[in-house]
């Protein structure tokens, strides 16, 4: 099979929850992650071509808590194989410096776990 990502994704072991910023509501968890953007396994479709505002919340080396604040572009939706769930392709269109080095981080620990 031949990868077309622009970058690696590590998948995430752990339940990373993922809300929205602006309602509050908690949308699904992280699939897995890249520094270019994340799937999201909703609980619901996404809407099509649609800007959102996320939070979830990654462990720095020492296990604490870095809550990230982040701006993303659906890229796609399809059904996943757990009735009521959905897969979500999310491209970052807005990350801070300090979240981004959170999640360069992350992404660096354990480069095994990588899809």
């Amino acid at each position: 099979m031949v990868e077309h990502r622009r970058a690696p994704r590590k998948r995430a072991e752990e339940i990373i929850q993922v809300t929205n910023a602006i309602t509050g509501e908690v949308v699904g968890r992280v699939g897995n992650l890249s520094i270019d953007g994340m799937m999201l396994v909703a609980n619901r479709p996404a809407r099509e071509d649609a800007l959102y505002q996320f939070i979830f919340s990654l462990p720095d080396e020492r296990g604490h808590l870095h809550q990230l604040e982040v701006g993303m572009h659906e890229q796609w939706t399809e059904p996943a194989n757990v009735p009521g769930q959905h897969w979500v392709g999310m491209r970052f269109i807005d990350i801070g410096a300090d979240d981004l080095a959170v999640l360069h981080g992350w992404l660096e620990r354990g480069r095994a776990q990588w899809e």
